[in-house]
């Protein structure tokens, strides 16, 4: 697996990893992640996997973080 790029956007830590011909991004924030994967061939550069952490795509992954972390919460709080 070789590391494509690892950065922090907007205190959700973002990685992107390439194994086996796929693209996978992975999402963190706190106890929680999301992760996507994309072929290699649906991408032609490297550069073009910034969609995925901008625009509407990136609002949708933080609003997901959201109703995670509710559910989560909601569930800690009945042990």
């Amino acid at each position: 697996m070789r590391v494509v790029k690892e950065f922090t956007q907007e205190e959700i830590r973002i990685s992107v990893f390439s194994w086996n011909n796929k693209y996978i991004i992975k999402f963190e924030m706190g106890p929680m992640e999301q992760t996507f994967k994309a072929s290699e061939m649906d991408i032609l550069e490297e550069n073009d996997l910034e969609i995925f952490w901008k625009g509407e795509f990136f609002e949708k992954v933080k609003q997901r973080f959201q109703e995670m972390g509710k559910t989560f919460r909601a569930q800690m709080e009945n042990l």
